[in-house]
């Protein structure tokens, strides 16, 4: 999977993210030189520890000098920086985002997602929100356009088949579903394929990033997103509501979800769904993936590493 340019990132960076953080995170990110800014992944904010970034598989502290694998020299995050930072991602308006705060994270212009854990504050067993903010996880939300064409070459030129897409965290699994549902979406010529309507469940708004209800990343012309819904309200809601032709989810495993996706094949909806798995034995131990295959639910399996970069596809199994 070829990762967006570095030219693309660094303008992401300055143009997206450092307004929303307080200056003095900005003057210790400023220290980094173009190199090492390139192929950021994450910035990890967390109290009176030291101020981390992911990148390429490893994890580097922002030191005097820039990047660093020893943190003894690295800026050490204080509780103010976590509640200016909070501050300005809401536009000084907690109360605005607090609905999306109780579910652990915000997603802001651009797609990126910032994850939030602290204190949480519960009503009737129901976390009301998150207080005393300990931790932040801004996710750069990247868009990888064309990494899908292989796949979609392989497995959709004579139709489309109920896919399930799997493998361990950061291989890039939502990346490619996204590319995947943009091509499908618009049809390609090149390949004689006519675009679908696609309907997306995006629960942890990943797929699409949606800021105000409006996707911050390309999913095609024909693609409709509920936002921030259950993947099973959103399934059934799409089947009842938008007449799609494919229906996409991210990360499924519950007997619930495995239940909405039969629901939506028997409707003749076809479905493209993603799991979590370091192996193929771990992803069919999970209950509803092994209810979906005993029902042959699934054609394509695809199994996905980072051995050549996040997104390389391991191995297709056809069922």
């Amino acid at each position: 999977m070829n990762e967006t340019d570095d030219k693309s990132i660094s303008e992401i960076l300055q143009r997206e993210v450092l307004p929303l953080l307080p200056q003095k995170i900005v003057r210790e990110l400023g220290k980094l030189n173009f190199n090492e800014i390139c192929g950021i992944e994450e910035i990890r904010m967390r109290v009176q520890k030291p101020l981390m970034v992911f990148k390429n598989g490893t994890d580097y502290f922002i030191c005097e000098n820039g990047l660093n694998k020893n943190y003894s020299k690295a800026y050490i995050v204080e509780k103010d920086d976590i509640d200016r930072t909070l501050q300005l991602m809401s536009d000084f308006s907690i109360y605005a985002v607090e609905e999306e705060i109780k579910q652990g994270f915000l997603t802001l212009k651009g797609g990126h997602r910032v994850g939030i854990v602290g204190r949480t504050i519960l009503e009737e067993n129901r976390i009301k929100t998150v207080r005393n903010v300990s931790s932040l996880n801004i996710r750069i939300a990247r868009e990888v356009k064309g990494c899908g064409m292989s796949l979609v070459k392989k497995i959709y030129s004579d139709g489309i088949k109920h896919t399930l897409i799997a493998s361990p965290p950061g291989c890039g699994k939502t990346t490619l579903l996204r590319d995947v549902i943009r091509i499908l979406s618009y049809g390609c010529e090149n390949i004689d394929l006519r675009g679908y309507k696609v309907g997306v469940v995006d629960e942890r708004s990943e797929i699409a990033a949606c800021y105000l209800g409006i996707p911050q990343k390309d999913v095609g012309i024909r693609t409709d997103v509920i936002d921030a819904c259950p993947k099973v309200q959103g399934m059934i809601m799409l089947l009842r509501s938008m007449s799609p032709e494919i229906i996409a989810v991210d990360e499924i495993g519950s007997l619930k979800d495995a239940e909405a996706i039969e629901e939506a094949i028997n409707s003749g909806v076809k479905v493209i769904a993603t799991v979590h798995g370091k192996d193929i034995d771990e992803v069919l131990n999970k209950p509803g993936i092994k209810r979906l295959m005993e029902n042959r639910a699934f054609e394509r399996i695809v199994i996905l590493s980072r051995k050549n970069g996040p997104g390389t596809i391991e191995n297709i199994l056809s069922f």
